[in-house]
């Protein structure tokens, strides 16, 4: 299992767009992918779960990777976030 500490930086938080984004990810590994704030814990492979979470900039997540790729998934994820899931701020 990795573990991992996540923070929204973009300036729109986990929106639409940025929830199909890690949706998208998630889907390439074969690992299981959570993503939890406050001990709620959902599939990152669940965009109206990734919704649900309704994190706004700053937040803190904490990304639970666990599976044969688990290492790689992690660290793709973790990119998403630090690009701020690709848009300009």
């Amino acid at each position: 299992m990795t573990t991992l500490q996540l923070k929204i930086i973009n300036k729109l938080g986990l929106h639409a767009r940025a929830a199909a984004k890690v949706v998208h990810l998630a889907n390439e590994f074969e690992a299981e992918i959570f993503l939890g704030i406050e001990g709620e814990e959902i599939n990152a492979k669940s965009i109206l779960g990734l919704l649900t979470l309704a994190a706004t900039k700053g937040t803190p997540l904490t990304l639970r990777v666990v599976g044969p790729d688990e290492a790689t998934a992690a660290a793709a994820i973790e990119d998403l976030f630090k690009n701020r899931f690709g848009e300009g701020e």
